[in-house]
């Protein structure tokens, strides 16, 4: 059996400069993917053209939309890139010369040219759990998304701040915290599955 070897992490996308290159309704897809998880991303769009919708959504989380074909010029101090047109030729462009700057691609529905995926978020207050099926099944990572929004509790950001103040007030060394942390929630854990039942 397979196994999925990928590293997830978690990006602070307004401290990062992201291009989206095209202007389409995959553009439209990642930008709104990016923005409901990270609404503060810095998002530039390039494209010689955009969609209307595109257009809104980009403007209403102030991305920057600059009108023109790809040119390798437009990755000058970007971070993260996500290739998003109708040619082919463009998006293997795109990714190549980000390969070549060590710079982090995405190209859209083409897994071999991508150093990441864009996998299901869910997102409840401070909590947000990350979903991937390593590019193999979009449909299954957006199932399990909607069964995790639906089991997770509202209130678990309420959890979550509570065990962090308790976790303020513990002494001793990082084992000892550790420990004491690890006991805490173990019945939280135990007490959750009870109710399940």
């Amino acid at each position: 059996m397979k196994r999925n070897t990928l590293y997830p992490i978690f990006l602070k996308a307004q401290q990062l400069e992201i291009l989206i290159v095209g202007g389409g309704y995959v553009a439209e897809e990642k930008l709104r993917f990016l923005t409901k998880s990270s609404p503060d991303a810095r998002v530039t769009l390039v494209a010689p053209f955009f969609r209307e919708d595109t257009r809104t959504l980009a403007e209403g989380y102030r991305a920057n939309l600059v009108f023109g074909e790809y040119h390798p010029g437009y990755l000058q101090g970007k971070h993260l890139v996500i290739a998003t047109t109708d040619r082919p030729e463009v998006n293997t462009q795109v990714y190549r010369d980000c390969r070549q700057r060590h710079i982090l691609v995405n190209v859209a529905d083409n897994p071999p040219f991508c150093d990441f995926y864009m996998g299901g978020i869910v997102t409840k207050g401070q909590v947000k759990i990350a979903i991937s099926t390593n590019g193999q099944s979009p449909t299954t990572a957006k199932r399990l998304r909607e069964f995790f929004e639906a089991i997770l509790p509202d209130d678990i950001s309420e959890l979550v701040q509570n065990l962090h103040a308790y976790r303020r007030t513990l002494q001793g060394d990082f084992q000892a915290k550790v420990k004491e942390m690890n006991r805490v929630t173990s019945r939280l854990v135990a007490q959750n599955e009870e109710n399940l039942r």
